[in-house]
């Protein structure tokens, strides 16, 4: 899946001093947006559509303790029963809770496996009443149990993969790749100072309530990523319904997604300019060296970075070949046709239901 999308005055993603990423590419510099960024942006709306949503947090003892305390336990019964859960993930020593309650590492899970764990601890109260106070508690919830619904899968976990080296068995591996978004051309950010009115000042005071300045930028972004529809396969045991299902919401979501970065300030809400999907039998293929060169403006970048990618595109199919290629269309806001994308289409629906068709059995392009 490639896109190129534009960006108006924005800071979607920003470092650790609030100025946009960035990177040196070509010897210019241009703006970033991380592949965890805009990855968490695409996972989240895929959990909307499919309706079955993970969490990722350190905060397990604490959500459990919530659903039990909603149940009628005590605070220090259902503090316990959280607590247990990280006692009991594994049969050599547990997951490592911190002082302030939550777990040393991030876990990641279906939100339904919260409300199974607290099922579990329901079941086992006065085993857990008994260690309320103890500096020390032994685990009293069956290990096994406990290591299997902490390493519960759903569609997301199975297509965006978990890394857990703490729990046995637990590790998934990502059926999907998410390149950095960049510019395709040279980018300096711009300052932006601004000041806030004091609406309750003296008739006879002057000045701000609040001054202060932030960095923006703007630009074309080139936005990549690849799903592994053999490893997705696997991780669903050969589920294809659902490996459909995943990937057409997961290419609905890459078009669609937009990180949330200041967007209260900046209101980015963009879509795509094109979007171009190749389904292949060989290997994914990047065409982030289309922009190695930066583009130069020439009444705007948005259209010669499309006719750029176009380019690039073409050269790499003389060089490598399209027979690994089952599929490859595009669309694009663009009257005139672009060579070396495949056939265009009308509407990213259509394009998203082509290429998945053409994925899981459909006739080949």
């Amino acid at each position: 899946m490639h896109a190129l999308q534009t960006v108006p005055f924005a800071n979607l993603n920003r470092d650790d001093l609030g100025s946009p990423k960035s990177l040196v590419y070509g010897g210019a510099t241009r703006t970033r947006v991380s592949s965890q960024c805009w990855k968490r942006a695409i996972r989240l709306e895929v959990e909307r559509a499919i309706g079955d949503p993970a969490v990722r947090t350190r905060r397990v003892p604490a959500e459990i303790a919530a659903r039990l305390r909603a149940r009628g336990w005590s605070e220090e019964a259902a503090q316990a029963a959280g607590n247990q859960v990280v006692l009991s993930a594994n049969k050599k020593e547990g997951l490592k809770l911190e002082d302030n309650g939550g777990t040393s590492v991030l876990l990641y899970l279906p939100k339904a496996a919260l409300d199974a764990l607290a099922d579990l601890a329901e079941e086992h109260r006065e085993a857990i009443e008994t260690t309320i106070g103890q500096k020390k508690p032994k685990p009293v919830l069956p290990v096994d149990r406990v290591g299997e619904l902490l390493s519960e899968r759903n569609g997301v976990i199975n297509l965006f993969g978990r890394m857990l080296a703490e729990l046995p068995g637990a590790g998934v591996d990502g059926a999907v790749q998410v390149a950095h978004a960049f510019t395709t051309h040279e980018v300096a950010p711009e300052i932006d100072f601004f000041t806030a009115v004091d609406d309750c000042l003296p008739e006879d005071a002057v000045g701000s309530g609040h001054m202060n300045s932030a960095e923006f930028s703007a630009g074309v972004f080139y936005r990549y990523a690849s799903v592994d529809l053999a490893g997705l396969l696997a991780n669903l045991g050969g589920d294809a319904c659902m490996a459909k299902e995943l990937s057409s919401e997961f290419l609905r979501a890459f078009i669609s997604s937009l990180p949330t970065g200041k967007q209260t300030a900046t209101a980015a809400n963009t879509l795509p300019d094109l979007v171009h999907v190749v389904v292949r039998t060989d290997r994914p293929i990047s065409y982030a060296a289309a922009f190695e060169a930066p583009v130069r403006p020439e009444n705007g970048i948005a259209e010669p970075s499309r006719a750029q990618l176009a380019r690039h595109a073409a050269r790499l199919e003389r060089l490598w070949g399209t027979k690994g290629v089952v599929y490859r269309g595009y669309a694009c806001i663009d009257e005139k046709p672009l060579s070396g994308l495949g056939d265009p289409v009308e509407s990213f629906d259509e394009l998203v239901e082509g290429a998945v068709t053409a994925a899981y059995g459909g006739s080949a392009q």
